[in-house]
């Protein structure tokens, strides 16, 4: 029989306040909160102390000094003569570029193979699962350094160039193709006066080229107006509008109608074969050609498997009843299947699109010239350490923050609505 404490009152006696939960709870917090206040303060506290004692000058300052090194992949003007900060913003678009285009490519290969291992055709199912079991098996870093030294490596000579359609070439050092030269510019100069931009509109305003920016920006405003109405059309009569082809039209043929009309102010530039060299045309370099297959192949083989569950997460029910309306498999697999399979794609995609972005500094092992590659020769160089990691977290974690931003949008629009 339970005894209770009784005071002289006749009252039980209360319980201390340190078995109150809610009290509890309130002390915990308040005690993990003031250890990590200490520890981030003891961390600060040691930096500042080392950096005072090794006489070591802090603050971003350093980046308006001469880079003094070159930059081989680069999408804009840069020279050893440029600042340290300019280099970087280099190193940032070569990041972007690389991670922009494997996410396309690797979302292309992903939902490929994704289908592919849901077949009924035995051999395609077989190699789908080959590739998917040995690509996500393998460290991407071995996958990169197969591709550049054990593919792209292989290749043959300037002189002995494999000859391509369209006047290309493919050798050892890369994809060489016609290049377009503009006569003017789409976008305006843009400098950097220590760390504020200017911005110069002349070249934009000097030629006629800005009649296709505004064309583009006419076709993005009527591709998003047929794809609202297509939709509203859909949900109010079920007749589907041929969404896809229109807005091709539009994207391809009111720039080119733009491009007539400036005067077709452009020239195309093709590669010239010498004996050890190959002049114009435009050069796409092997370490991101390496850098781009080998992140889109390693995570194609994780976005497949996503896909795959995705599609199988779908209710057995709907490919019966899109089997008994008379639509063809491949037909229902994208009305039907994948639209609702989406729903529990996105949000496992989004974290194989960050993965993605951040191995890209593994491009610094076969000098590919993305951030961290760039960052780390200014750190050898400036030995500005903690202010190089420090804008090397901003970048990245505003990379991931716009990326998840955009995922979390697309997921909320392929949501389900109640009506």
């Amino acid at each position: 029989m339970a005894t209770h404490a009784i005071v002289s009152g006749g009252q039980p006696a209360k319980a201390s306040p340190l078995y109150d939960p809610k009290v509890r709870s309130f002390v915990f917090q308040v005690v993990l909160v003031l250890l990590l206040v200490a520890g981030i303060w003891w961390i600060v506290d040691n930096t500042i102390e080392n950096i005072r004692r090794s006489n070591i000058s802090t603050g971003f300052a350093f980046l308006r000094g001469r880079a003094g090194f070159d930059i081989s992949d680069r999408l804009i003007e840069y020279t050893s003569d440029s600042t340290f900060f300019r280099a970087l913003v280099v190193g940032i678009l070569n990041t972007l570029k690389v991670a922009a285009a494997g996410i396309v490519f690797a979302t292309i290969v992903g939902f490929l193979v994704g289908i592919g291992r849901l077949s009924n055709n035995w051999l395609i199912r077989k190699v789908c699962t080959v590739y998917v079991e040995i690509f996500r098996n393998i460290p991407p870093l071995l996958v990169i350094l197969f591709w550049y030294q054990g593919v792209l490596a292989l290749l043959p000579l300037v002189r002995d160039s494999y000859s391509l359609p369209f006047d290309s070439f493919l050798n050892v050092r890369g994809f060489f193709l016609p290049a377009v030269v503009w006569e003017g510019a789409f976008l305006p100069g843009l400098s950097w006066d220590g760390f504020l931009p200017q911005i110069d509109w002349s070249p934009v305003l000097a030629g006629r080229l800005w009649l296709i920016d505004i064309a583009v920006l006419l076709a993005i405003a009527m591709v998003w107006f047929v794809v609202r109405r297509a939709r509203q059309r859909q949900a109010a009569t079920g007749q589907q509008f041929p969404v896809f082809w229109t807005s091709l039209v539009l994207l391809v043929g009111l720039p080119v109608l733009a491009f007539f009309a400036a005067g077709m102010p452009a020239t195309l530039e093709f590669p010239q074969k010498g004996a050890f060299n190959l002049t114009g045309g435009t050069n796409i370099k092997p370490e991101f050609l390496s850098l781009l297959l080998a992140l889109s192949f390693y995570t194609a083989s994780f976005i497949a498997e996503i896909v795959r569950a995705g599609i199988l997460g779908v209710p057995k029910g709907q490919t019966e009843a899109y089997s008994a309306l008379g639509l063809r498999p491949a037909k229902g697999l994208r009305l039907v299947v994948i639209p609702q399979a989406l729903r529990i794609i996105i949000p496992p995609l989004t974290s194989q699109y960050l993965n993605l972005t951040k191995n890209s500094t593994l491009g610094v092992a076969i000098g590919y010239p993305e951030l961290y590659s760039v960052g780390g020769t200014i750190l050898n160089q400036t030995g500005q350490a903690i202010e190089v990691v420090v804008i090397f977290m901003i970048v990245y974690l505003s990379i991931s923050l716009v990326t998840s931003a955009f995922m979390n949008w697309f997921n909320t629009k392929m949501a389900l609505k109640e009506r």
